[in-house]
């Protein structure tokens, strides 16, 4: 069939909207016509070929739409259900089998290797079109998931807003409602009030901290995050996070969540942890870039550092969990969202990268 997609053929140029053929749904497969796409710090990143899939290349991976068809072998979903699109795992690996999918061995096979784990595409235009970024390719009108990366909704869910739930989202309420699981009255730090930051701010309330602390050099993110959350704000501009942190907490902050990928901020989460707390980093920086910490610091203090992907989440169980705290109107995740109409892509990754938008969402219903 013919599809629009956004299109990068070279390494940090715009974004084209050309016409494309999608195959049909092999085995295991599911064809979604895509309602709305959330635009991710990765997809900016593999733009700007930070992560080296190959181009040309069709991005785009917080699709949200309905089912239209499916393949041989597919129980989960049928034509005309509401469905998230969030990462894939095998399923059969020894992570995904004890209950950590994120960490699921076939990880870059299934989510960043730019063509199905056979090395196959879906997706056919001028020239070789690499495709099935984190199995969908949601950056289109349509997009070929599969099954393990299909997530059921209800069918009053909202298809305007969900799709960040799929990455962004779910990696920053994830990490602290999973991972970290901050114990009632505990402190939390988050360096990065972008989409995934304030995510970490908001599942930190939702988690009972009574000191959650943002932390950026933007003054609106900074007052959206108090406004969803946040008991504090640093701006990093005009204060020391790590003196601010401790004046605040009176000893360190229990937990720090970094979502820059910015080496020195990441320096700064760590030194501004209470003795034994634990530093997440989730930011998507360029490979190869290295975390220096004081290894004399580390030992006296018992601190630990953490790496943490989609936010240890089973997509199947924690979406419905996130939507449900939403209703409670304890998750307002909505209010980070800013619409952009499909053709204006451009414009909502640069309004993304100068801090004009929380997260981004592509409308192409």
């Amino acid at each position: 069939m013919r599809v629009k997609a956004a299109v990068v053929r070279e390494a940090g140029q715009p974004f084209q909207i050309e016409e494309l053929e999608l195959d049909d749904p092999r085995a295991g497969e599911v064809l979604v016509k895509i309602h709305s796409t959330g635009v991710c710090h990765t997809d900016i990143g593999v733009r700007n070929q930070w992560l080296p899939v190959p181009l040309p290349l069709v991005l785009g991976h917080e699709g949200a739409g309905v089912v239209e068809a499916v393949g041989p072998g597919v129980t989960k979903v049928e034509p005309g259900d509401k469905v998230l699109l969030t990462f894939a795992s095998c399923h059969r690996c020894r992570m995904c089998l004890r209950g950590d999918p994120a960490y699921c061995e076939q990880f870059v096979v299934s989510n960043v290797a730019g063509s199905r784990p056979d090395g196959t595409n879906a997706l056919h235009g001028e020239g070789d079109v690499h495709g099935f970024f984190f199995s969908q390719s949601s950056f289109a009108t349509h997009s070929i998931a599969v099954e393990s990366n299909v997530v059921k909704l209800g069918p009053d869910a909202d298809l305007s807003i969900v799709g960040p739930l799929g990455c962004g989202i779910q990696t920053g309420a994830g990490t602290v409602l999973n991972r970290l699981r901050p114990e009632t009255g505990s402190s939390l730090a988050v360096f990065g009030a972008g989409a995934v930051g304030i995510a970490a701010v908001m599942a930190a309330r939702a988690a009972g901290c009574t000191k959650v602390i943002a932390v950026d050099l933007v003054p609106d993110r900074l007052a959206l995050a108090e406004e969803l959350g946040a008991t504090h704000s640093v701006d990093a501009s005009a204060k020391d996070p790590v003196e601010e942190i401790q004046r605040i907490t009176g000893r360190g902050a229990d937990f720090t969540v970094d979502t820059t990928a910015v080496t020195a901020v990441v320096r700064q989460a760590v030194s501004a942890l209470a003795p034994k707390g634990t530093c997440a980093v989730l930011g998507f920086g360029q490979a190869g870039t290295e975390i220096q910490v004081d290894m004399l610091e580390l030992l006296m203090t018992g601190r630990t550092i953490t790496g943490v992907t989609e936010g240890d989440a089973r997509p199947d169980d924690f979406i419905p969990r996130l939507l449900e705290l939403h209703a409670q109107g304890r998750f307002p995740f909505d209010r980070l969202i800013t619409s952009y109409d499909f053709a204006d892509i451009n414009a909502a990754c640069a309004d993304s990268e100068a801090g004009k938008a929380v997260k981004p969402v592509l409308r192409l219903v």
